[in-house]
Order: C-alpha cells, then sequence, then structure tokens
C-alpha cells in the first residue's frame, strides 16, 4: 500500500483505495490524494481524475510525477484551490471499453464510489480531468465524449494520434485497438474526429491544456499543435505549450504545475 504523507499537522496524504468494480468484475485500485486539513474539516473539495500512461501503474503520479509535492506547492501559494486528486490503474486499457469496460467502470463505478467515500463536489464544475500520453488520449476522449461531467482538462504528451498511430506506438501492441493485429478502422472510430461533431452538438467549453515535449519521439509536438489548432477554430477555449524534452517524466513533472493552475482556474472552490 503506497501511503504518503506531508509534514505538519493533519498534512496532505496519498493512500490506495480498493474496491469492487461490477463493470470490471473485479478489484479495482486507486491512489487518492487528500489535501491538508481535509480531515479536520467539513469542506465539499473539487476533485481531479489524474491518469497514467500506458502500462502505467496508480503509482506514477506520486513517485514518478512528485504530484504530491506539486499540488501542495500550488495550494500553499493559493494558485489552485484545495482539491482531491484521484489516480486509478488502468494498465495498458487506453481507458476504452475494448480490452475491458473501463471507460463504463469510470463513471458508473470509480465516479460514485470517490463521491460517497470521500468530501467532494460532484457538480461538472467541481470535476476535472487530465493525464499523460496513454492517460491524455484518455482525458481529451472523456473531455469530448462527456463534456457534460468535466470543467476543464490537460492533455500532457497526449497520444492522439491522428489519423493513425506512429509504428513504434503501444497503441499498435496492446490488442486493445484490435486483436491480434492493430485495426485502423477501430483506432478511427475512437479517436477524436470521430467524437468532434456529437461534442460540438453540445455546445459546452470545455477548456484544454495541452502540451507536449519538442523531442518527442512520438512527434506529439505534432499531434498536440494540430488538436489545438481545431479548438481554436471551432472556438473552444485552450492552451498549447511545446516545452523542451522528449516523451518521458521530465517533461511531465516539470509542467503539470503549469497544467493545474489553467485547469483549476475555473473549477469551484471547496464549499460546505
Amino acid at each position: 500500500m503506497l501511503l504518503l504523507a506531508s509534514a505538519g499537522a493533519q498534512a496532505s496524504s496519498i493512500t490506495n483505495v480498493e474496491f469492487q468494480s461490477p463493470a470490471l468484475g473485479r478489484a479495482w485500485n486507486y491512489n487518492v490524494y487528500l489535501p491538508t486539513g481535509y480531515e479536520t474539516s467539513n469542506l465539499r473539495y473539487p476533485v481531479l481524475y489524474l491518469l497514467h500512461g500506458n502500462d502505467g501503474h496508480r503509482n506514477d503520479w506520486p513517485v514518478k510525477g512528485r504530484i504530491q509535492a506539486t499540488a501542495d506547492a500550488l495550494i500553499a501559494s493559493g494558485d489552485i484551490p484545495p482539491a482531491i486528486i484521484i489516480m486509478p490503474d488502468a494498465g495498458t486499457t487506453w481507458f476504452v471499453d475494448l480490452k475491458e469496460k473501463v471507460e463504463t467502470a469510470f463513471f458508473a463505478d470509480l465516479i460514485p464510489q470517490v463521491q460517497k467515500r470521500f468530501r467532494t463536489l460532484t457538480g461538472r464544475d467541481g470535476r476535472l480531468v487530465g493525464g499523460l500520453s496513454m492517460g491524455g488520449y484518455g482525458a481529451m476522449r472523456f473531455a469530448l465524449k462527456y463534456p457534460e461531467k468535466f470543467q476543464a482538462a490537460a492533455l500532457l504528451s497526449p497520444a492522439i494520434y491522428n489519423p493513425e498511430p506512429p509504428t513504434t506506438s503501444s497503441a499498435r501492441f496492446v490488442k486493445v485497438f484490435g486483436s491480434p493485429d492493430f485495426d485502423p478502422a477501430i483506432w478511427k472510430a475512437h479517436n477524436y474526429p470521430a467524437l468532434w461533431d456529437e461534442f460540438l452538438k453540445k455546445n459546452i467549453k470545455v477548456p484544454m491544456y495541452i502540451n507536449s515535449g519538442d523531442d518527442d519521439d512520438f512527434m506529439i509536438e505534432s499531434e498536440a499543435t494540430q488538436f489545438y489548432a481545431l479548438l481554436r477554430k471551432n472556438k473552444q477555449p485552450a492552451e498549447l505549450r511545446i516545452v523542451n524534452g522528449a516523451h518521458a517524466w521530465p517533461v511531465w513533472e516539470s509542467t503539470i504545475g503549469d497544467a493545474l493552475k489553467y485547469i483549476f482556474q475555473t473549477v469551484r472552490r471547496p464549499e460546505q
């Protein structure tokens, strides 16, 4: 079990939670960051669902991304409000209902379980989504497919390849988008062009923070720029950052703070 606590009275913490997911038919684990003062307050907090990359783990953001230290510092400085952060395990599922019913489980099981167990704000204006690489793809899909659920989204080096992933992308080898072989039609049916028209029909603004390293091995700087241009062309609020670095943790650890400051701008503050 991961258990991290920062110094000081009623300090922030990260702990593991396991629960039974009916949609998955098995136990599901996630890490939860609780801000300083959570245990001694009766407030309800905004919540960020923060997703890992392909073949990642719920411990990636706490250990490799140092999310606790970043969130603590931003909350202490007033750059973001005190918030809860949920980091679920997702393996190589790409957050779609193909290998497992992870997309269904996310909305039918995980969000209700979190809302029951922790004092979260339950409306759209208190809920955010973000992620890196595969998790950035998942955050993009959730924001476009369910804009009524999320106030904003953070896409760090998002694997949103259009029209297809490069030959070296894990999306081609994880037996999600076709098995045993990758099927371009399945990929295209789940990527953002297939979601775009329905997203626009809902006429809901979802601010998106998008970034990439300029030396990304998968050329995601090009994909990020293309998606950002589409958002801006359609008058959707968005920010794009191309930073120095590769498709690696130094980029994500160093930019998650900038992403959090952007997506928390319009979120509801903690309240009773």
